[in-house]
């Protein structure tokens, strides 16, 4: 029996659609692996210097979770939520602040307002107190960069 290497045959067909479907299914698994694996060295899958599809102990999604270094070797780290941000700070505390109307940026405040975060791209501030009394207890606060 003679071979016509130029003629189409069913199992030339086959060949070819079952080598196509390995090759998609080793470049699917071999991308999965690789995002495991950045799961792995960073403990949970980061998007930019935020987690993506996450949730909290609240339920509410965070949309962003971002470390700031400010003056004097603090942290702020702020957990955003669409309606609130949890700020783990460096003294220790740990709060959840509402979003409140701000005309630049991101403004957090309790109701009195005695406590406010402000974020505008990747630097933040905190305020605390009243008036004439309040003062910035964290100061040119910016965001940290990504661990490597």
């Amino acid at each position: 029996m003679a071979i016509e290497w130029n003629r189409v045959t069913w199992y030339s067909q086959a060949v070819a659609i079952i080598l196509a479907l390995v090759i998609f299914g080793l470049g699917f698994w071999l991308g999965q692996m690789n995002g495991l694996k950045q799961a792995d060295l960073t403990g949970t899958m980061m998007v930019g210097n935020s987690r993506a599809d996450d949730t909290t102990q609240m339920g509410e999604p965070v949309t962003a979770d971002v470390t700031y270094a400010c003056d004097g070797g603090k942290t702020a780290h702020a957990i955003y939520h669409a309606s609130n941000v949890q700020l783990l700070l460096s003294d220790g505390r740990n709060l959840t602040v509402p979003h409140a109307i701000s005309g630049s940026g991101a403004r957090y405040a309790n109701d009195d307002e005695s406590f406010v975060f402000w974020n505008k791209g990747t630097t933040a501030f905190i305020t605390e107190g009243l008036g004439q009394a309040a003062t910035t207890t964290f100061a040119n606060c910016d965001q940290a960069p990504l661990p490597q």
